[in-house]
Parts: structure tokens; C-alpha cells; sequence
């Protein structure tokens, strides 16, 4: 069983590992043409060359989105899943004490509690 794991996770890899680094260059030819394109119809700044679209989208990549690359979304999907045990002790609660719970998380969380 272990086997069989170890090899569907190596066989993903050699299937996604090129497609993601034909992925970055196809998206840095990209940015470089229309960089090219746009840019000095607009403004007085010049042309780029295809390595500095690639700087471009790592520099963007820094500055905007962080460092982070798959930890937030494992991170998601934990916390989703514990919602669950929440969840069904919610729907056991009956009218009165759903409106009372509400009206607790309202008095902690808004910053208007009398809406």
C-alpha cells in the first residue's frame, strides 16, 4: 500500500513539476508581450526583455502575495472541517437558545450592538 502511494506522489510529481515550470515561462512571455504592447504606447517607459517580465512577476509575487505558497491553503481546509462538531451542536439547540447565541456573538462582534 505504501508503495503504491509513494508512487502516485512521484508520478505527480513528474507530471506537475514541468507543467508548472512551462506555466511560469508561459506567463512571463506573456507579461513580457504585453508589457511591450501597452507600456510604451502609454508612457515614456521602454521595453523589457523576456528575464525581466520573469523578475516582474517575482518581484510582484513578493510585494503582493507573499511567501507563502500552499500553507494557507492546507491551513483552509482545516479550519473548515472543524466547523462540523459546531455545526451539529448548533442545529440541537432549539428557538430560544439560537436567538440568545446570536445575539451573544452580535454583542462581541459587531461594533454597533444595539442593531
Amino acid at each position: 500500500m505504501e508503495t503504491t502511494k509513494r508512487k502516485f506522489y512521484f508520478m505527480r510529481f513528474c507530471i506537475m513539476f514541468p507543467l508548472v515550470i512551462l506555466g511560469i515561462f508561459g506567463v512571463s512571455a506573456i507579461v513580457m508581450l504585453l508589457w511591450n504592447w501597452i507600456m510604451p504606447a502609454i508612457s515614456p517607459l521602454s521595453s523589457i526583455t523576456y528575464w525581466q517580465a520573469m523578475g516582474l512577476l517575482v518581484l510582484s509575487r513578493i510585494l503582493f502575495g507573499g511567501c507563502k505558497f500552499r500553507q494557507h491553503h492546507r491551513e483552509a481546509h482545516r479550519h473548515f472541517a472543524n466547523h462540523a462538531p459546531f455545526k451539529a451542536k448548533f442545529m440541537e439547540m432549539n428557538d430560544d437558545e439560537r436567538q440568545q447565541f446570536k445575539n451573544q456573538w452580535k454583542q462581541r462582534c459587531c461594533k454597533h450592538p444595539t442593531l
